[in-house]
């Protein structure tokens, strides 16, 4: 079974997450996220963000166990660029280009038997018929 997940808009440049996103290509989710932790790597925060998500994706939506989890594919695309400008001498101005990029990642692994929850229904109240209520009684006035 597989869980996917994407981020979008990482105001990263995508050739700086390449470099982070071929290091976990094909490992399992523990060996990834041990890989990102200790990297030293600014693109590697959100990388990690993005499979511990997918990994607790997969968990919840589909029943798959985390430990059999692995990364099975793993990509970056480039998103919108964003245009400034940097004032330089004489009055010129040079171009600044914000790269953003969007990645995206899917985890497969192998899918636990389903448990059966057991639904808790409402225990039936005894229908309570309707209580017979006595007239007040009159007081006689003598």
């Amino acid at each position: 079974m597989e869980a996917k997940a994407q981020l979008r808009k990482l105001r990263v440049s995508p050739r700086k997450v390449r470099l982070v996103v071929d290091l976990v290509r094909g490992l399992s989710v523990k060996e990834a996220i041990l890989q990102l932790q200790f990297s030293k790597k600014h693109a590697a925060i959100p990388v990690r963000k993005l499979i511990e998500s997918c990994a607790a994706n997969a968990a919840h939506n589909h029943n798959i166990t985390k430990d059999s989890l692995k990364v099975k594919t793993i990509f970056v695309d480039e998103g919108k660029t964003l245009y400034r400008w940097m004032p330089r001498a004489f009055g010129r101005a040079t171009p600044l280009r914000k790269r953003t990029c969007h990645v995206t990642v899917m985890l497969e692994g192998d899918v636990v038997a389903a448990v059966e929850k057991k639904k808790k229904t409402k225990e039936e109240k005894p229908s309570a018929e309707a209580p017979v209520v006595e007239a007040p009684k009159e007081k006689e006035n003598a």
